[in-house]
C-alpha cells in the first residue's frame, strides 16, 4: 500500500502542473564578458538625463558582477545602445492652498529605444523601440521645491528604469 501511494505521489510530482518559474537567472551567451555602454543619445529637452540614465544602466550591470562594463564601444563583446526619445512631465494632481488651485503632484515618463547586441551580430540579443518607465512626485505647498523634487524623481526614475531594463535584457522573461 505504501509503495503504491509513493508511486502515485511520484507520478504526480513528475507530471507537474505546467507552471515554471520565469527569470531563472542570466541567459546571455557566456562568451560575453565585457559590455560597452556608450552615452545614451537623447532627443529630449531634459539636460543631463542622458548621463543619469546611462550611469544607472552601467551601475545596474556592474551589480550583476558577471561583466566588465565600460563606456566605450570598442574592445567589447556586446553593446547596449540607447536613445532617450521622450521625457514627459505631466500634471497628476491639483490641491488647494490659500484659496488657489496649485499643482501638487507630477508624473514623469521616460521612453527610450534600446538595443543590446553582441558585437558583429546582425540581430540583437534584445531590443525595444519604446521601453517606458514612469514615476510620480509630490510638490507639496512649496512651489520652490518643484525642481528639487523633480531631480529626486528623475534619480528614482533612472534607477528603476535601469533595474527593469537590465532585468529584461539579461533574464529569461
Amino acid at each position: 500500500m505504501r509503495a503504491s501511494a509513493a508511486a502515485v505521489a511520484l507520478a504526480l510530482a513528475l507530471s507537474g502542473c505546467g507552471y515554471a518559474l520565469a527569470g531563472k537567472g542570466t541567459v546571455i551567451d557566456p562568451t560575453i564578458k565585457r559590455i560597452g555602454v556608450p552615452l545614451f543619445k537623447s532627443t529630449s529637452a531634459k539636460v543631463g538625463l542622458d548621463q543619469k540614465v546611462t550611469q544607472k544602466v552601467v551601475e545596474e550591470l556592474l551589480k550583476r558582477g558577471r561583466f566588465d562594463v565600460v563606456s566605450d564601444a570598442t574592445g567589447v563583446d556586446a553593446l547596449v545602445e540607447g536613445e532617450i526619445i521622450a521625457y514627459t512631465p505631466r500634471l497628476a494632481g491639483v490641491g488647494q492652498a490659500a484659496g488657489k488651485s496649485l499643482a501638487n503632484s507630477y508624473e514623469v515618463t521616460l521612453t527610450a529605444r534600446i538595443r543590446f547586441a553582441k558585437v558583429g551580430a546582425r540581430d540583437p540579443i534584445w531590443a525595444n523601440d519604446a521601453f517606458t518607465f514612469r514615476d510620480e512626485y509630490d510638490v507639496g505647498d512649496n512651489a520652490q521645491a518643484f525642481f528639487d523634487r523633480e531631480d529626486q524623481a528623475i534619480d528614482r526614475l533612472a534607477t528603476s528604469f535601469a533595474r527593469s531594463l537590465v532585468a529584461a535584457m539579461l533574464e529569461a522573461f
